[in-house]
C-alpha cells in the first residue's frame, strides 16, 4: 500500500500494484475546515484530468473543491460518506474516503508528496 498527499490537501493510496487508488482529504484539510455537513461527489464512469475539480465539501466554516490528483475514471463513490459527511471529519484517512479512481497515467503518482515531505508543507503552510 502506497500513501502519497498533494498540495491541495487530498490523499492518494493505491492499494498493492493496482491501477486502482483511493482518493480523500487530509487531517490537515478537515482540521481546516472544521465541521463537514455535506460533500458532493463524482459521478461514476466520470473521467477527470489531473487538477479537476473532481468534488466539493463543505463545512460550518466554509466550502473547500476537491481536486482530482490524478488523471482517471471514477469506479467507485463513498456512499457512506454522502450519507453521514461527518466521517470526512472522524475519519478522514479511512471510512471519511471520497472517491476510488482507475488511473490514466500511474506516473502521476510519482511527484506527488510522501508523508515527510507532507508534513513539512503543511507546516509551513
Amino acid at each position: 500500500m502506497s500513501l502519497k498527499y498533494t498540495k491541495d490537501h487530498e490523499w492518494v493510496r493505491q492499494e498493492a500494484d493496482t491501477a486502482l487508488v483511493t482518493v480523500g482529504i487530509t487531517v490537515h484539510a478537515q482540521d481546516a475546515l472544521g465541521d463537514v455537513v455535506f460533500v458532493d461527489l463524482p459521478e461514476v464512469g466520470k473521467s477527470f484530468a489531473q487538477g479537476d475539480v473532481a468534488g466539493v465539501v463543505e463545512s460550518v466554516k466554509a466550502a473547500a473543491d476537491v481536486f482530482m490528483p490524478i488523471s482517471g475514471e471514477i469506479t467507485e463513490v463513498n456512499e457512506a460518506l454522502r450519507a453521514d459527511p461527518s466521517l470526512a471529519n472522524s475519519a478522514p484517512m479511512d471510512a471519511g474516503w471520497f472517491f476510488k479512481v482507475r488511473l490514466s497515467d500511474p506516473a502521476q503518482l510519482e511527484p506527488l508528496l510522501d508523508e515527510t515531505a507532507y508534513a513539512k508543507f503543511s507546516a509551513d503552510n
